[in-house]
């Protein structure tokens, strides 16, 4: 599959979800599943992550599945899960704990 950029990232999980944007801009889509930020490259990858941390609930990227092996490391410990930009589960997401 060929590498997206943000903006297609986007479109297409928003088709594959039905997400819409986040009314209060915490994360860049609000699905059933929970809030979803896109980081279209390894570089935008920490920042995607770090804006969905002290979010309640269930909390997603959405990658390029070429960055799986960059993505997976960052989210170990945090709960977030990954989503491919077809909307599948690339690793699961859980429920943060309450502090």
């Amino acid at each position: 599959m060929a590498r997206l950029d943000h903006a297609a990232i986007v479109a297409a999980i928003t088709a594959a979800v039905g997400a819409r944007p986040d009314p209060e801009a915490t994360a860049d889509l609000v699905a059933e599943r929970g809030h979803i930020n896109v980081a279209a490259t390894g570089a935008a990858l920490k920042d995607a992550i770090q804006r969905l941390k002290p979010l309640p609930g269930y909390r997603w990227i959405a990658i390029n599945e070429a960055d799986l092996f960059s993505a997976s490391p960052l989210t170990l410990g945090t709960k977030i899960g990954i989503l491919d930009p077809k909307g599948r589960v690339l690793k699961a997401a859980d429920l943060p704990r309450p502090k």
